[in-house]
């Protein structure tokens, strides 16, 4: 097989996935790890894919990017499921029994949230979908916030209320954006609150598909130096792992598994 018969085998399988590991490419055009390492520098250099932590990712626009940090929740909800159910299965291996944390809103958490229903564990959130789903469906300790119902981002907060008389071993929060300069967000209210929280929380963990990163938000929310731990899948690219790590952010990458196909 030819390189450009390769090439077009690779571009062909993102068109029906948004991801694609060094593994899934030898097997699909039958070419050794080298050859295909080769492809996808070659690939990644003419902008034609995004070379990832793994293999190789489809490539987005920056206009697409920019246009994912204003989805509201309902639509965000829809988005990359199986990475984040991957996300969320990791992100509930680092609660124990007994934790008391902070759960932001947003769509990943909101699956994240599921996980710990029925465990013994108390949880403070913001999130109106989530508290309603723990309420209906949980037995787990759960503190709600007080404040008027902003339907877009589906928070309830208060601007006069200050930060909650609750303090979290964990504040789990999802992102709109992560660029080298910190996490961002689109909405206001969502910083505002945000930045009350984290005085109650002593680590920070944040849940963020790859399509975060290089995405741009109008607001600023924290230094990469405030993250903990970063939750996100197999679509990160190696620049992006480099600019986490060397912040100090313990990166776990979750891998989807058949349950979550």
């Amino acid at each position: 097989m030819t390189e450009s018969e390769r090439h077009k085998l690779m571009l062909g399988l993102l068109r029906d996935q948004p991801f694609a590991s060094v593994r899934d490419l030898q097997a699909y055009v039958n070419a050794s790890p080298a050859t295909i390492r080769r492809d996808i520098a070659k690939l990644h250099a003419s902008g034609a894919v995004r070379k990832v932590f793994g293999g190789i990712a489809a490539a987005e626009s920056v206009s697409g990017l920019d246009r994912l940090a204003a989805r509201p929740f309902t639509e965000n909800q829809m988005l990359e499921v199986a990475a984040k159910n991957a996300i969320a299965d990791e992100a509930a291996k680092l609660v124990k029994d007994g934790d008391a944390i902070i759960i932001h809103g947003g769509s990943t958490c909101y699956l994240f949230a599921l996980l710990l229903a029925n465990r013994n564990v108390r949880i403070y959130t913001n999130s109106m979908p989530l508290a309603a789903t723990l309420w209906q469906n949980g037995t787990c300790h759960l503190t709600f916030a007080g404040g008027d119902l902003y339907r877009e981002p589906g928070i309830v907060f208060s601007p006069k209320a200050g930060a909650p008389e609750f303090y979290a071993s964990k504040f789990f929060l999802g992102a709109q954006a992560i660029t080298p300069n910190g996490m961002q967000e689109s909405h206001p209210l969502i910083v505002k609150e945000t930045e009350l929280l984290l005085q109650r929380a002593d680590e920070v963990i944040v849940l963020a598909d790859s399509r975060k990163f290089g995405a741009r938000a109008r607001y600023p929310i924290m230094p990469l130096s405030r993250i903990g731990t970063l939750i996100t899948d197999e679509g990160l690219s190696e620049a992006n792992h480099k600019m986490l790590t060397d912040a100090g952010i313990r990166v776990i990458i979750a891998r989807p598994g058949p349950e979550n196909s």
